[in-house]
């Protein structure tokens, strides 16, 4: 799920930017199947998307929903939101909101040519795995040593010191490779 609706979006298909377009496969790619699994009805799943929405809105005011800023925001949403479907406390959602923002913190977004196939589609995948791990582990008991306010802050402190070619601008990382330039060089100009 998570290639299927993160390649709708390079296709430019109609999708959800939840949180942000390049990241649009990790919530359906949770979510879908367990709510299909277990046959979730659809008020438990609207208000498992409020819990969603929720922390991402927070993850927005005190850092930035988007990769490029600093940490996989959606992978975040989708472990918290996982949480509660599986009927987890809020607390063990912070928790895996936490865990998933500290695996991918410091993420660089270096979209070749300026398109999310390499790396954001795959990205997607790791995204997806990254939230229902952290999901796990709340579930499991486990508390992260650092409070969700503090990661989201240390995800901010993080993204403000990387440099702008890592962050969006497909100038560093893999779209500053010799097969990265050769890509962005064959494609047609706009």
């Amino acid at each position: 799920t998570a290639i299927s609706v993160a390649e709708s979006n390079a296709c430019m298909k109609c999708i959800v930017a939840a949180p942000t377009a390049g990241s649009c496969g990790v919530l359906p790619s949770v979510l879908v199947p367990f709510v299909e699994k277990y046959n979730i009805d659809e008020n438990t799943v609207l208000k498992a998307l409020y819990l969603s929405a929720g922390f991402g809105q927070i993850i927005a005011h005190r850092a930035s929903i988007a990769g490029a800023e600093g940490g996989c925001s959606a992978s975040a949403m989708a472990s918290a939101t996982l949480v509660y479907l599986r009927g987890g406390t809020i607390e063990q959602s912070a928790n895996a909101c936490a865990f998933a923002l500290k695996s991918l913190l410091g993420l660089v977004c270096d979209p070749v040519a300026g398109l999310v196939e390499v790396p954001c589609v795959k990205r997607n995948v790791i995204g997806a795995v990254n939230a229902i791990t952290s999901c796990d582990m709340a579930m499991a008991g486990i508390e992260s040593a650092i409070p969700v306010d503090e990661v989201i802050d240390a995800m901010k402190a993080v993204g403000d010191t990387m440099p702008c070619s890592l962050r969006e601008t497909g100038e560093g990382g893999l779209a500053a490779t010799p097969t990265g330039k050769k890509y962005a060089e064959s494609l047609p100009k706009l």
